[in-house]
């Protein structure tokens, strides 16, 4: 059950990032989002970068008030967000945006048009265009431009 738990609370985060990033992020929290489109920000970190202390905290109390209850269902909700998170930072801050030089030259059909989509999203550098909120599921028809190359 415990292990249902992190699986479905990995993919219900699928669905709450597209509606974070589109009506938060670049909602009334745009302030914050901006310099990720605009690149106006200057040295390694951006603005955007604090989304990780907003979306780690919840995150972080769920697995300590899980713990502190003898490992209730909120450390496996806790452990779903954790991982979710973690998908988020290797693909989006690693693989889409290298900020670690990692996995630039993949031919993976997958992984190629999540990038291919992020770079669609980011054409836009106002906060009301926009598109592909999405992280790990795009539009298909990013997947199938690229697996239909195969």
């Amino acid at each position: 059950m415990n292990i249902l738990i992190v699986v479905l609370t990995f993919f219900i985060m699928e669905g709450l990032t597209w509606i974070i990033h589109k009506y938060v992020m670049h909602g009334f929290l745009w302030v914050l989002h901006k310099d990720h489109h605009d690149h106006s920000h200057s040295g390694d970190f951006e603005r955007n970068d604090l989304f990780f202390v907003i979306f780690a905290t919840p995150t972080i109390v769920l697995l300590y008030l899980g713990v502190q209850q003898s490992m209730s269902y909120l450390f496996f909700i806790g452990l779903g967000i954790f991982l979710y998170g973690m998908a988020y930072f290797f693909v989006h801050d690693i693989f889409i945006h290298q900020r670690i030089s990692l996995l630039r030259d993949t031919k993976n059909p997958y992984l190629l048009a999540i990038r291919r989509a992020h770079k669609q999203h980011h054409k836009h550098t106002g906060r009301e265009e926009g598109e592909c909120f999405g992280f790990l599921w795009v539009p298909v028809k990013y997947f199938k431009m690229y697996f239909s190359k195969r």
